[in-house]
Protein backbone atom coordinates (compact mmCIF):
# COMPACT_ATOMS: atom_id res chain seq x y z
CA UNK A 1 0.00 0.00 0.00
CA UNK A 2 1.24 3.82 -0.94
CA UNK A 3 0.96 6.27 2.04
CA UNK A 4 -1.29 9.08 1.45
CA UNK A 5 -0.18 12.24 2.51
CA UNK A 6 -2.35 16.11 2.11
CA UNK A 7 -0.13 18.67 1.23
CA UNK A 8 -1.16 22.78 0.63
CA UNK A 9 0.23 24.22 -2.38
CA UNK A 10 1.52 27.72 -2.18
CA UNK A 11 -1.07 30.67 -3.40
CA UNK A 12 1.77 31.31 -5.90
CA UNK A 13 2.04 27.77 -7.40
CA UNK A 14 -1.18 26.41 -7.30
CA UNK A 15 -3.27 28.46 -10.28
CA UNK A 16 0.23 26.94 -12.15
CA UNK A 17 -1.00 22.69 -10.88
CA UNK A 18 -4.56 24.03 -11.48
CA UNK A 19 -4.08 24.85 -15.23
CA UNK A 20 -2.66 21.09 -16.02
CA UNK A 21 1.27 22.18 -14.88
CA UNK A 22 2.72 17.80 -14.30
CA UNK A 23 5.69 18.63 -13.03
CA UNK A 24 6.28 19.03 -9.18
CA UNK A 25 9.20 20.55 -7.10
CA UNK A 26 9.25 20.59 -3.19
CA UNK A 27 9.29 24.43 -3.00
CA UNK A 28 5.75 24.81 -4.28
CA UNK A 29 4.09 23.34 -0.70
CA UNK A 30 3.85 24.84 2.28
CA UNK A 31 4.63 21.38 4.06
CA UNK A 32 6.84 18.94 1.86
CA UNK A 33 8.76 18.16 5.02
CA UNK A 34 5.98 15.84 5.63
CA UNK A 35 7.35 13.30 3.41
CA UNK A 36 9.31 10.66 3.82
CA UNK A 37 9.51 7.81 1.43
CA UNK A 38 9.02 7.91 -2.82
CA UNK A 39 6.00 6.35 -3.91
CA UNK A 40 3.53 8.26 -1.34
CA UNK A 41 0.43 8.98 -3.28
CA UNK A 42 0.06 12.90 -2.68
CA UNK A 43 -3.27 15.04 -2.49
CA UNK A 44 -2.64 18.66 -3.34
CA UNK A 45 -5.03 21.23 -1.75
CA UNK A 46 -4.92 25.04 -2.05
CA UNK A 47 -4.92 27.51 1.46
CA UNK A 48 -8.46 26.88 1.39
CA UNK A 49 -8.55 23.11 1.73
CA UNK A 50 -9.92 23.03 -2.14
CA UNK A 51 -9.05 20.01 -4.19
CA UNK A 52 -6.31 20.59 -6.63
CA UNK A 53 -4.63 17.43 -7.66
CA UNK A 54 -3.56 14.11 -7.07
CA UNK A 55 0.63 13.35 -7.70
CA UNK A 56 2.94 10.65 -6.46
CA UNK A 57 6.13 11.45 -4.68
CA UNK A 58 9.40 10.69 -6.84
CA UNK A 59 12.91 11.94 -7.17
CA UNK A 60 14.41 12.62 -10.79
CA UNK A 61 16.57 15.15 -12.04
CA UNK A 62 13.27 17.32 -13.56
CA UNK A 63 11.61 17.86 -9.45
CA UNK A 64 10.17 15.96 -7.02
CA UNK A 65 7.06 14.27 -8.71
CA UNK A 66 3.92 14.46 -11.03
CA UNK A 67 0.48 15.54 -11.07
CA UNK A 68 -1.47 12.32 -12.06
CA UNK A 69 -5.03 13.22 -11.89
CA UNK A 70 -6.84 16.30 -11.28
CA UNK A 71 -10.26 14.44 -10.30
CA UNK A 72 -10.64 14.20 -6.18
CA UNK A 73 -12.58 10.52 -7.05
CA UNK A 74 -10.28 9.15 -8.97
CA UNK A 75 -8.21 6.43 -7.55
CA UNK A 76 -4.50 5.53 -8.61
CA UNK A 77 -4.72 1.64 -9.13
CA UNK A 78 -4.23 -1.05 -11.62
CA UNK A 79 -7.51 0.32 -13.47
CA UNK A 80 -6.20 3.79 -13.23
CA UNK A 81 -3.43 2.57 -15.87
CA UNK A 82 -4.89 0.91 -17.60
CA UNK A 83 -6.78 3.68 -18.88
CA UNK A 84 -4.18 5.79 -19.74
CA UNK A 85 -2.00 2.86 -20.91
CA UNK A 86 -4.78 2.11 -23.10
CA UNK A 87 -4.97 5.62 -24.30
CA UNK A 88 -1.77 5.60 -25.42
CA UNK A 89 -1.40 2.44 -27.38
CA UNK A 90 -4.58 4.37 -29.24
CA UNK A 91 -2.73 7.51 -29.58
CA UNK A 92 -0.10 5.37 -31.13
CA UNK A 93 -2.34 2.90 -33.95
CA UNK A 94 -1.05 4.53 -36.72
CA UNK A 95 3.13 3.23 -35.90
CA UNK A 96 1.78 -0.49 -35.00
CA UNK A 97 -0.07 -0.57 -38.41
CA UNK A 98 3.09 0.63 -40.07
CA UNK A 99 5.38 -2.48 -41.32
CA UNK A 100 8.25 -0.70 -42.46
CA UNK A 101 8.73 0.95 -38.51
CA UNK A 102 8.47 -1.37 -36.18
CA UNK A 103 10.47 0.61 -33.26
CA UNK A 104 8.69 3.59 -31.78
CA UNK A 105 7.71 4.92 -28.27
CA UNK A 106 4.17 3.77 -27.19
CA UNK A 107 4.17 5.65 -23.52
CA UNK A 108 5.92 9.37 -23.03
CA UNK A 109 5.98 10.09 -19.12
CA UNK A 110 4.02 12.73 -18.50
CA UNK A 111 2.56 13.18 -22.19
CA UNK A 112 0.79 9.93 -21.72
CA UNK A 113 -0.42 11.43 -18.27
CA UNK A 114 2.45 9.69 -16.11
CA UNK A 115 5.18 11.44 -15.91
CA UNK A 116 8.53 9.19 -14.34
CA UNK A 117 7.72 5.77 -16.80
CA UNK A 118 8.81 5.54 -20.67
CA UNK A 119 7.79 2.30 -22.77
CA UNK A 120 9.56 1.81 -26.12
CA UNK A 121 8.07 -0.69 -28.67
CA UNK A 122 10.64 -3.25 -30.07
CA UNK A 123 9.05 -5.57 -33.05
CA UNK A 124 7.05 -7.04 -30.43
CA UNK A 125 8.95 -6.58 -27.29
CA UNK A 126 8.54 -3.92 -24.64
CA UNK A 127 10.47 -1.69 -22.51
CA UNK A 128 9.85 -0.21 -19.90
CA UNK A 129 11.96 2.96 -18.66
CA UNK A 130 11.37 3.82 -14.41
CA UNK A 131 13.05 7.74 -13.57
CA UNK A 132 12.25 7.35 -10.06
CA UNK A 133 11.75 5.30 -7.25
CA UNK A 134 8.34 6.80 -6.69
CA UNK A 135 6.97 5.36 -9.99
CA UNK A 136 8.55 1.91 -9.47
CA UNK A 137 6.66 1.37 -6.36
CA UNK A 138 3.81 1.31 -8.47
CA UNK A 139 5.92 -1.55 -10.63
CA UNK A 140 3.07 -4.10 -10.34
CA UNK A 141 0.03 -2.25 -10.69
CA UNK A 142 1.26 -0.92 -14.39
CA UNK A 143 2.71 -4.01 -15.15
CA UNK A 144 -0.54 -5.41 -14.63
CA UNK A 145 -2.49 -3.02 -16.09
CA UNK A 146 -0.44 -3.13 -19.53
CA UNK A 147 -0.56 -7.06 -19.76
CA UNK A 148 -4.15 -6.62 -20.30
CA UNK A 149 -4.18 -4.27 -22.38
CA UNK A 150 -2.03 -5.70 -24.84
CA UNK A 151 -0.82 -9.16 -26.32
CA UNK A 152 3.29 -8.88 -26.20
CA UNK A 153 6.43 -11.18 -27.11
CA UNK A 154 8.50 -10.33 -23.56
CA UNK A 155 9.30 -7.27 -21.58
CA UNK A 156 12.16 -5.57 -20.71
CA UNK A 157 13.10 -2.74 -18.23
CA UNK A 158 15.50 -0.12 -16.78
CA UNK A 159 15.95 1.43 -14.02
CA UNK A 160 17.08 5.48 -14.29
CA UNK A 161 16.74 6.39 -10.69
CA UNK A 162 19.75 7.21 -8.67
CA UNK A 163 20.37 10.63 -8.57
CA UNK A 164 21.60 11.43 -11.73
CA UNK A 165 19.26 9.62 -13.80
CA UNK A 166 22.18 7.23 -14.76
CA UNK A 167 20.92 3.43 -15.33
CA UNK A 168 21.43 0.99 -12.30
CA UNK A 169 22.87 -2.48 -13.28
CA UNK A 170 20.29 -5.26 -12.48
CA UNK A 171 21.96 -8.81 -13.63
CA UNK A 172 19.29 -9.03 -16.17
CA UNK A 173 16.95 -6.34 -18.04
CA UNK A 174 14.51 -9.15 -19.09
CA UNK A 175 11.19 -9.12 -16.72
CA UNK A 176 8.77 -11.37 -18.61
CA UNK A 177 7.24 -13.14 -21.19
CA UNK A 178 9.68 -14.51 -23.75
CA UNK A 179 13.70 -13.32 -24.33
CA UNK A 180 14.06 -11.02 -27.05
CA UNK A 181 17.03 -12.72 -29.40
CA UNK A 182 20.69 -10.92 -29.02
CA UNK A 183 20.04 -8.87 -31.45
CA UNK A 184 17.06 -7.64 -32.10
CA UNK A 185 16.41 -7.03 -35.96
CA UNK A 186 13.97 -3.99 -35.67
CA UNK A 187 12.47 -1.67 -38.55
CA UNK A 188 12.77 2.01 -39.08
CA UNK A 189 11.36 3.59 -42.80
CA UNK A 190 12.57 0.25 -44.16
CA UNK A 191 16.31 0.22 -43.15
CA UNK A 192 17.10 -2.17 -40.67
CA UNK A 193 18.38 -1.76 -37.01
CA UNK A 194 20.15 -4.09 -34.28
CA UNK A 195 18.72 -3.25 -31.09
CA UNK A 196 19.98 -5.29 -28.04
CA UNK A 197 17.13 -5.17 -24.65
CA UNK A 198 18.89 -6.37 -22.06
CA UNK A 199 22.70 -4.77 -22.47
CA UNK A 200 23.18 -1.95 -20.80
CA UNK A 201 21.54 1.79 -20.43
CA UNK A 202 21.78 1.70 -24.20
CA UNK A 203 19.75 -0.34 -27.27
CA UNK A 204 21.13 1.26 -29.85
CA UNK A 205 19.11 3.30 -31.67
CA UNK A 206 17.70 6.69 -30.14
CA UNK A 207 14.00 6.31 -31.64
CA UNK A 208 13.16 10.10 -31.29
CA UNK A 209 15.51 11.32 -34.19
CA UNK A 210 13.51 9.26 -36.43
CA UNK A 211 12.54 12.23 -39.15
CA UNK A 212 15.83 13.63 -38.78
CA UNK A 213 17.20 10.40 -40.21
CA UNK A 214 14.67 10.29 -42.83
CA UNK A 215 15.11 13.49 -43.98
CA UNK A 216 19.38 12.51 -44.27
CA UNK A 217 17.92 9.74 -46.55
CA UNK A 218 15.26 11.18 -48.88
CA UNK A 219 16.68 14.32 -48.61
CA UNK A 220 19.72 15.40 -48.16
CA UNK A 221 22.66 12.82 -48.52
CA UNK A 222 22.89 11.96 -52.17
CA UNK A 223 26.52 12.18 -53.41
CA UNK A 224 27.51 13.82 -50.42
CA UNK A 225 30.50 13.27 -48.55
CA UNK A 226 28.88 13.11 -44.47
CA UNK A 227 30.62 13.28 -41.03
CA UNK A 228 28.99 11.88 -38.11
CA UNK A 229 30.34 12.96 -34.92
CA UNK A 230 29.21 11.43 -31.25
CA UNK A 231 28.06 8.70 -33.66
CA UNK A 232 27.37 6.64 -31.23
CA UNK A 233 26.36 3.06 -32.81
CA UNK A 234 26.29 5.09 -36.61
CA UNK A 235 22.46 5.44 -37.20
CA UNK A 236 23.13 8.82 -39.15
CA UNK A 237 25.40 7.32 -41.19
CA UNK A 238 23.67 3.94 -42.14
CA UNK A 239 20.72 6.53 -43.61
CA UNK A 240 23.04 8.78 -45.05
CA UNK A 241 24.98 5.62 -47.27
CA UNK A 242 21.09 4.59 -47.53
CA UNK A 243 20.19 7.81 -49.30
CA UNK A 244 23.47 7.49 -51.61
CA UNK A 245 26.55 9.37 -49.97
CA UNK A 246 29.65 9.41 -51.42
CA UNK A 247 31.14 8.51 -48.28
CA UNK A 248 30.75 8.44 -44.10
CA UNK A 249 32.69 8.96 -41.29
CA UNK A 250 31.55 8.05 -37.95
CA UNK A 251 33.84 9.60 -35.14
CA UNK A 252 33.09 8.12 -31.12
CA UNK A 253 34.84 7.78 -28.21
CA UNK A 254 33.28 4.49 -27.23
CA UNK A 255 35.16 1.50 -27.98
CA UNK A 256 32.29 -0.49 -29.07
CA UNK A 257 30.81 1.97 -31.47
CA UNK A 258 33.28 0.36 -33.78
CA UNK A 259 31.80 -3.34 -33.89
CA UNK A 260 28.53 -1.55 -33.05
CA UNK A 261 28.48 0.95 -36.38
CA UNK A 262 29.78 -2.23 -38.25
CA UNK A 263 26.94 -4.45 -37.31
CA UNK A 264 24.62 -1.76 -38.75
CA UNK A 265 26.25 -1.10 -41.89
CA UNK A 266 26.14 -5.10 -42.41
CA UNK A 267 22.45 -5.32 -41.48
CA UNK A 268 21.77 -2.98 -44.46
CA UNK A 269 23.88 -4.77 -46.91
CA UNK A 270 25.89 -1.36 -47.21
CA UNK A 271 29.73 -1.77 -48.41
CA UNK A 272 31.98 -0.85 -45.80
CA UNK A 273 34.82 0.51 -48.14
CA UNK A 274 33.83 3.92 -48.22
CA UNK A 275 32.58 4.06 -44.24
CA UNK A 276 35.13 5.03 -42.04
CA UNK A 277 34.31 4.40 -38.53
CA UNK A 278 36.63 6.09 -36.04
CA UNK A 279 36.80 5.63 -32.54
CA UNK A 280 38.95 9.47 -31.03
CA UNK A 281 37.69 11.97 -28.64
CA UNK A 282 35.73 13.81 -31.30
CA UNK A 283 37.02 17.17 -30.23
CA UNK A 284 40.86 16.15 -30.90
CA UNK A 285 38.91 14.49 -34.38
CA UNK A 286 37.91 18.15 -34.73
CA UNK A 287 41.62 19.47 -34.48
CA UNK A 288 42.94 16.67 -36.58
CA UNK A 289 40.46 17.19 -39.87
CA UNK A 290 41.74 20.83 -39.64
CA UNK A 291 45.51 20.54 -39.73
CA UNK A 292 44.40 18.12 -42.51
CA UNK A 293 42.24 20.19 -44.36
CA UNK A 294 39.82 18.17 -44.58
CA UNK A 295 36.47 19.20 -45.87
CA UNK A 296 32.85 17.76 -45.64
CA UNK A 297 30.04 18.30 -47.75
CA UNK A 298 27.44 17.51 -44.60
CA UNK A 299 28.10 17.26 -40.99
CA UNK A 300 25.93 15.93 -38.34
CA UNK A 301 26.65 16.88 -34.70
CA UNK A 302 24.12 15.73 -31.81
CA UNK A 303 26.32 15.61 -28.94
CA UNK A 304 25.21 14.44 -25.17
CA UNK A 305 23.47 17.19 -23.34
CA UNK A 306 26.90 16.56 -20.98
CA UNK A 307 29.60 14.19 -21.88
CA UNK A 308 33.10 13.94 -19.95
CA UNK A 309 36.12 12.28 -21.65
CA UNK A 310 39.84 11.70 -20.17
CA UNK A 311 40.32 15.92 -21.50
CA UNK A 312 37.64 17.45 -21.91
CA UNK A 313 33.78 18.06 -20.10
CA UNK A 314 31.18 19.37 -22.59
CA UNK A 315 28.18 20.49 -21.71
CA UNK A 316 25.59 21.77 -24.29
CA UNK A 317 24.32 24.70 -22.57
CA UNK A 318 28.27 26.21 -22.18
CA UNK A 319 29.54 24.74 -25.01
CA UNK A 320 27.50 23.81 -28.27
CA UNK A 321 28.55 27.15 -29.70
CA UNK A 322 32.67 25.84 -29.68
CA UNK A 323 31.65 23.12 -30.96
CA UNK A 324 29.75 23.99 -34.09
CA UNK A 325 32.52 26.46 -34.60
CA UNK A 326 34.73 23.56 -35.31
CA UNK A 327 32.26 22.04 -37.23
CA UNK A 328 30.96 25.39 -39.46
CA UNK A 329 35.10 25.16 -40.37
CA UNK A 330 34.98 21.10 -41.36
CA UNK A 331 32.37 21.83 -43.73
CA UNK A 332 32.25 22.67 -47.87
CA UNK A 333 30.27 25.86 -48.94
CA UNK A 334 27.25 25.47 -49.70
CA UNK A 335 27.07 22.00 -47.46
CA UNK A 336 24.75 21.01 -44.96
CA UNK A 337 25.34 21.06 -40.88
CA UNK A 338 22.75 19.02 -38.86
CA UNK A 339 22.58 20.10 -35.50
CA UNK A 340 21.31 18.70 -32.61
CA UNK A 341 21.02 18.34 -29.22
CA UNK A 342 18.29 17.08 -26.21
CA UNK A 343 19.70 19.35 -23.45
CA UNK A 344 15.68 20.32 -21.89
CA UNK A 345 17.32 23.25 -20.06
CA UNK A 346 17.06 25.75 -23.07
CA UNK A 347 14.64 26.03 -25.64
CA UNK A 348 14.56 26.02 -29.59
CA UNK A 349 14.78 30.05 -29.34
CA UNK A 350 17.86 29.76 -27.60
CA UNK A 351 19.35 27.11 -29.83
CA UNK A 352 18.70 29.25 -32.45
CA UNK A 353 20.38 32.21 -30.69
CA UNK A 354 23.41 29.53 -30.23
CA UNK A 355 23.50 28.72 -33.98
CA UNK A 356 23.42 32.43 -34.58
CA UNK A 357 26.33 33.37 -32.40
CA UNK A 358 28.37 30.58 -34.04
CA UNK A 359 28.30 31.82 -37.46
CA UNK A 360 28.65 35.58 -36.70
CA UNK A 361 31.98 34.78 -34.65
CA UNK A 362 33.19 33.35 -37.89
CA UNK A 363 31.68 36.42 -39.50
CA UNK A 364 30.03 33.41 -42.05
CA UNK A 365 26.32 34.03 -43.29
CA UNK A 366 24.30 30.35 -42.93
CA UNK A 367 19.94 29.90 -43.74
CA UNK A 368 18.03 27.54 -42.04
CA UNK A 369 16.40 24.78 -44.04
CA UNK A 370 14.50 23.08 -41.46
CA UNK A 371 13.89 22.45 -38.13
CA UNK A 372 13.00 19.13 -35.93
CA UNK A 373 11.59 18.45 -32.36
CA UNK A 374 9.93 15.18 -31.04
CA UNK A 375 7.89 13.05 -33.53
CA UNK A 376 4.16 11.77 -32.85
CA UNK A 377 5.16 8.83 -31.14
CA UNK A 378 7.02 11.02 -27.90
CA UNK A 379 3.66 12.78 -26.99
CA UNK A 380 4.17 15.82 -25.08
CA UNK A 381 2.22 17.63 -22.43
CA UNK A 382 0.41 20.64 -24.09
CA UNK A 383 1.47 22.53 -20.69
CA UNK A 384 4.69 21.02 -19.69
CA UNK A 385 6.75 22.31 -22.93
CA UNK A 386 10.09 21.51 -21.63
CA UNK A 387 9.39 17.63 -22.37
CA UNK A 388 10.11 19.08 -25.95
CA UNK A 389 13.37 18.54 -25.79
CA UNK A 390 14.96 17.47 -28.80
CA UNK A 391 15.75 20.36 -31.49
CA UNK A 392 17.61 19.54 -34.71
CA UNK A 393 18.16 22.29 -37.41
CA UNK A 394 19.07 21.61 -40.70
CA UNK A 395 21.84 24.69 -41.65
CA UNK A 396 23.20 25.50 -45.00
CA UNK A 397 26.77 27.06 -45.03
CA UNK A 398 26.46 30.34 -47.72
Amino acid sequence: MHNEIDLILKPEFTQQIQNGYPLLMKEYFEDWHKLEEEGSLLHLYDKKKRFIAKGYYGLQNKGHGWVLSQKEDETIDSEFFKRKIKEALSYRKDFFADTQTTAFRVFNGEGDGIGGLSIDYFEGYYLFTWYSIGIYTFKESILEAFKQSIDFKGIYQKKRFNTKGMYLDDKSDFVSGQKAPQPLHVKENGANFAVYLDDGAMVGVFLDQREVRKAIRDKYAKGKTVLNTFSYTGAFSVFAALGGAKSTTSVDLAKRSLPKTQEQFSINNIDLKNQNIIVEDVILYFKYAVRKKLLFDMVVVDPPSFARSKKHTFSANRDYVKLLKEVIQITNKGGIIVASTNAANFSMMTFGRFIDKAFKDVKIKYKVLKRYSLPKDFRVAEKFQEGNYLKVVFIKKL
